[in-house]
């Protein structure tokens, strides 16, 4: 699959490879110079977490939840840190 380089710097990803990645317009990617050529990656939504990050969580010490209830906060986190 061949592609070409604007005047602009642009370039066209063939809509085989868009739809192979699942890439809609407005997909963030991040390119990355390599000794082959240039890689496009997808642009994570959220930065890598490490267990450093994860020391400044203390224990819970309230009542316990529920796996629903965990879920629920879990997907309104995810939720709040897509839209940043």
């Amino acid at each position: 699959m061949n592609t070409r380089l604007s005047s602009k710097g642009q370039v066209v990803i063939p809509q085989e490879i868009r739809e192979m990645n699942h890439w809609l317009p407005g997909q963030e990617l991040i390119a990355v110079n390599t000794d082959e050529g240039v890689l496009l990656k997808p642009k994570r939504a959220f930065a890598a977490t490490t267990v450093e990050d994860l020391t400044e969580f203390r224990p819970y010490k309230g009542k316990a939840k529920s796996v629903e209830e965990m879920n629920d906060a879990v997907r309104e986190q995810i939720a709040s840190r897509w839209e940043e």
